[in-house]
C-alpha cells in the first residue's frame, strides 16, 4: 500500500469532498480517499505506487486544482 498527500486548491465544502472523493476512487489501485477541506490536503492510498499526473487530471477535470505534494 501506498499513502501520498496531495495539496489541491479550490476545496471549500462538502460537495467538494463528495466530488473528489468520488472521482479519485474511481482510480484503477485505489482504495481509499480522505479529503480535509481545512488543509487543503488529499489523502490518496493505493494499492501501488499513484500516478501523479493521472491524479492532477482528474482532480482539473472536476474543477479543483492539484498543486502537488504535501509536504
Amino acid at each position: 500500500m501506498a499513502t501520498t498527500t496531495y495539496a489541491v486548491a479550490g476545496m471549500s465544502c462538502a460537495h467538494c469532498r463528495a466530488t473528489l472523493t468520488k472521482v479519485i476512487g474511481e482510480l484503477d489501485g485505489v482504495t481509499e480517499v480522505d479529503v480535509d477541506l481545512a488543509t487543503g490536503q488529499v489523502t490518496v492510498t493505493s494499492a501501488t505506487a499513484p500516478d501523479d499526473v493521472l491524479i492532477a487530471e482528474v482532480v482539473d477535470d472536476a474543477g479543483y486544482e492539484l498543486t502537488g505534494r504535501a509536504a
